[in-house]
């Protein structure tokens, strides 16, 4: 089916329109089926992993070649969209590897490291032991929440500053691990505020990031080492003239393009709607977005099972590949009555449109 279409059309359940609030009570309907679910399709399959992955990252850096060795602008620019969009896929895996349970798949997390997380300038510390707190019931939509903002309810021109600073996200990170992370070894001081603020990929302002421990913290040491001579080593390159200045701008337009993407993507997650509140699980829920098919869009733009996000949070020990069936199974079991239709929304286009005009008449009233 065409997305315009879809974008345009209900879904196959009209959804109920609950309450979005920090007071709604727990839809108990909802849980059990959530839990049922759970006990069925919480295994992962290391051998779609895997495959995805490397395709991805494959497609990613071939069409990356291209764009960066092929003299015609148009087929340029197209394979440079491509690349983007297989990267984008690729790098996605840095939220499953968060919710993946130890040797799930072995070696998947030294895997994407190895082929994406360096490369890319985005280890999986950044989000290892970050986004677990999003997923904390007491967390949620908080102040101590890194990965929840009240957009809907700030200021308009939030909301572009909030997508268009993504862009300048890759010329942060090879200075965040090309020379912040090397002198912050020489300096108590500075550590700690690389630890706190520069160490985890969180759109809360106020969140402080705590040090590592365990596990963790030895994946912390070797990634953001590996990081900081991939770093090192590309700045070094490009002064010395080994890589031309022109490939680096086409690396950097590649990566811009993956964390506006990703921004983009981040944008309509959420309803945002809470003002701080701790939430109850369904509302909690309520708060997060499904688009799931008929559109085939959110393919795209919310790969990896991102289209499915209100479910993640339901679901959150499910892995990707099995979001789909999740869906399908809680629609059938659950009445159209039900509070779970209420998170399904039709496409990129309406969401963004909801925030925004909720944003303006928030800063109208002000």
């Amino acid at each position: 089916m065409n997305q315009m279409t879809s974008l345009e059309r209900d879904n196959a359940h009209p959804a109920p329109s609950p309450q979005r609030s920090s007071g709604r009570a727990d839809d108990k309907a909802l849980l059990r089926a959530a839990a049922n679910v759970t006990r069925d399709h919480s295994t992962a399959n290391p051998r779609i992993y895997w495959a995805d992955m490397l395709g991805s990252a494959t497609l990613g850096y071939v069409a990356l070649a291209g764009a960066m060795t092929l003299h015609s602008t148009p087929i340029a620019i197209l394979t440079g969209i491509v690349s983007i969009l297989a990267l984008y896929r690729a790098g996605s895996f840095i939220h499953e590897l968060t919710h993946l349970r130890p040797n799930a798949v072995p070696g998947f997390r030294l895997g994407w490291n190895a082929i994406v997380g360096v490369p890319l300038l985005v280890p999986s510390f950044l989000y290892e032991g970050v986004h677990t707190l999003h997923h904390a019931k007491t967390r949620y939509g908080t102040v101590e929440d890194p990965e929840y903002l009240p957009l809907a309810l700030m200021r308009p021109w939030t909301l572009p500053l909030f997508v268009v600073a993504s862009i300048l996200a890759p010329v942060a990170l090879i200075f965040r691990f090309a020379v912040v992370a090397p002198l912050s070894l020489l300096s108590k001081r500075l550590r700690t505020v690389v630890v706190e603020r520069f160490s985890g990929l969180q759109i809360n302002p106020e969140f402080r990031r705590r040090p590592a421990e365990g596990v963790l913290a030895d994946h912390w040491r070797w990634q953001e080492g590996a990081a900081s001579l991939w770093a090192i080593s590309l700045v070094a390159l490009v002064v010395s003239g080994a890589i031309p200045l022109r490939l680096f701008a086409i690396f950097l337009a590649v990566a811009s393009g993956v964390m506006l993407l990703n921004q983009v993507r981040t944008l309509v997650a959420h309803l945002w709607e809470n003002e701080g509140d701790a939430m109850s699980v369904t509302a909690q829920y309520l708060d997060s977005v499904n688009v799931p098919p008929p559109g085939s869009l959110p393919e795209l733009w919310a790969p990896v099972g991102l289209r499915y996000h209100g479910l993640h949070h339901l679901l959150p020990s499910v892995p990707y590949h099995a979001l789909g069936k999740a869906h399908r199974r809680l629609c059938n079991e659950l009445g159209e009555d039900s509070v779970y239709h209420a998170s399904s929304h039709r496409g990129l286009r309406p969401l963004i449109g909801r925030l925004a005009a909720s944003s303006w008449r928030r800063g109208a009233a002000r």
